[in-house]
């Protein structure tokens, strides 16, 4: 059956192969090779998941990923009549039919009869070996391994002061909170690391460095918020909100990235720049994947604990952009701004020992849950 399945999906792809220059829609093609189709409408992407790869693709964009790796379109996809297209030269190029496994040659006739009982001894042996032989360890990743390395990214330092307050600089908000946390997270046992625990300058993409040479299972970037406007739109925009790395979805979020992405630029850090292209995006998506999930896992831990604080969400309380701090951290990473700096009232709070005792626990609270959560999602695979 699998073997007329396979010839019946080579015969379709020589069949595509053979209208080079022709439309194939998308949707249609996935249904015939059994695998799922998924369309996300405002970032104009789709997915095509079997049992053995991810293809990732982006209307208007010539490259889609296929296993993890970058691969070159002859064409862009299209949408054409309400149908989401591919060239059939770039159709048959990655959805390529499976060959079948060749069937297992038989013993020879020259081979040694084996007597019924002697397998069964033979089997029971066997049985034995298996169930005394350790299991080899496994080589996981972040996001898939238990929690254990939290590294803390208190944002800006030393010569950039971030964003300033009336009374106060970011820099020194966040080292606070940042030392406070390291220090609630090593009485639940964590492994802790600062990118930095003084008035210092680490550029944005050695702070993700860090992290990765750590191998760390979560990174949180602390940071405050601020906006330019007159003293009274300054007392009505306050809150907390919680970031991940992925493409903007409003002018607002793409702002704020910009804003914290500058200080690369500023300080002229190497290869520096204050948003990304819709084909770096594209790119960094895939490997992006493997993490995202978890991710969000943790951002939802952070609204339940940060919920019921003197800073309220701002918004939602979740937004996405690309923040060059988070793009280089192979592991479960977000940002966190804790509040609004040019707000008076989150100013003075984030400034109060209360107040930065209060936000190192929440914080702590959510990093502890979200281990919790890792651990029984990690038992219901058998791990």
């Amino acid at each position: 059956m699998q073997a007329l399945r396979n010839i019946s999906f080579a015969i379709m792809f020589a069949a595509i192969a053979a209208t080079a220059g022709t439309n194939v829609d998308v949707e249609a093609l996935a249904k015939q090779k059994g695998a799922e189709f998924h369309w996300y409408p405002v970032q104009k992407t789709f997915t095509l998941v079997d049992k053995t790869d991810t293809m990732k693709f982006a209307v208007g964009l010539p490259y889609a990923t296929s296993h993890d790796q970058t691969v070159e379109l002859s064409r862009a996809p299209e949408i054409e009549g309400g149908h989401i297209v591919l060239d059939s030269v770039d159709a048959a190029k990655l959805f390529k039919a499976v060959p079948a496994k060749e069937p297992e040659k038989p013993a020879s006739s020259s081979s040694v009869a084996v007597k019924s009982s002697d397998a069964k001894v033979a089997s029971s042996a066997a049985k034995a070996v298996t169930a005394t032989k350790p299991a080899t360890p496994k080589n996981e990743t972040a996001g898939t391994r238990e929690v254990r390395t939290i590294v803390i990214d208190p944002g800006h330092g030393g010569k950039d002061t971030g964003a300033q307050g009336k009374n106060s600089n970011e820099k020194d908000i966040v080292l606070s909170i940042g030392k406070l946390l390291k220090k609630e997270l090593e009485k639940e046992g964590f492994n802790v690391k600062m990118t930095r625990d003084k008035d210092v300058f680490i550029e944005l993409g050695q702070r993700a460095n860090l992290a990765n040479q750590w191998d760390g299972d979560l990174f949180i970037s602390l940071h405050c918020n601020a906006i330019d406007a007159t003293a009274e739109r300054k007392k009505q925009i306050k809150g907390y909100h919680v970031y991940v790395l992925r493409a903007p979805e409003s002018e607002e979020d793409k702002a704020i990235a910009r804003r914290e992405n500058k200080v690369a630029t500023l300080y002229g850090e190497k290869n520096a720049k204050e948003e990304l292209s819709p084909i770096e995006w594209f790119k960094l998506e895939a490997r992006l994947e493997k993490y995202k999930q978890n991710s969000y896992m943790f951002t939802e831990e952070m609204l339940k604990a940060m919920d019921g604080g003197k800073i309220k969400r701002q918004s939602g309380g979740v937004g996405g952009a690309g923040f060059m701090v988070l793009v280089g951290a192979l592991m479960p990473a977000v940002l966190f701004e804790i509040g609004f700096i040019s707000n008076p009232e989150d100013e003075a709070y984030m400034m109060t020992d209360k107040g930065q005792k209060d936000i190192a626990a929440r914080i702590s609270k959510a990093v502890s849950t979200y281990k919790e959560a890792v651990h029984s999602y990690r038992e219901t695979l058998g791990r």
